[in-house]
């Protein structure tokens, strides 16, 4: 039997999102070691684990969440101002990541060698910037948050 309390689809955002921060870094340190097959595989097992996030949490937030609710952060004060600036910047840089991501690997796809990097340089940084505080909000929400 489940543990109803144990938000499993939340945790499995959450181990999604730190599974392309971690093959995010691990593209980086093969690229700068000149494995550029490795870092290939890595960057598209990144997006992978990246798309299966996006399913999965559109799936929760427009289904599951619709029949249980949100869950509120309660922590007050500075914390919270804290938390919901992380929060607001982690969409609005998830949001403006999607299309960045999809021309950095058009661009490899093509073979655009020196307009790939350019623009890598600029999406790598907010596509782990988006991928950890994925990880920071689940834990703020269904770790550190204080009961009701």
């Amino acid at each position: 039997m489940s543990d109803p309390s144990f938000p499993v689809q939340p945790f499995v955002n959450a181990l999604l999102n730190g599974s392309s921060a971690t093959l995010l870094l691990a593209g980086l340190v093969a690229i700068k070691a000149g494995r550029r097959d490795l870092h290939a595989f890595l960057m598209r097992a990144a997006t992978l684990t990246s798309v299966a996030f996006l399913a999965s949490y559109v799936h929760y937030h427009f289904g599951t969440e619709r029949e249980i609710g949100p869950t509120p952060f309660r922590v007050e004060g500075w914390l919270k101002t804290a938390y919901l600036v992380m929060l607001a910047s982690h969409v609005i840089l998830a949001i403006v990541n999607l299309p960045m991501v999809l021309r950095v690997l058009w661009l490899a796809h093509k073979e655009r060698w020196e307009a790939h990097k350019k623009l890598a340089k600029v999406t790598f940084p907010v596509w782990l910037y988006v991928s950890v505080t994925g990880v920071l909000v689940y834990l703020c929400l269904y770790v550190w948050n204080p009961p009701a």
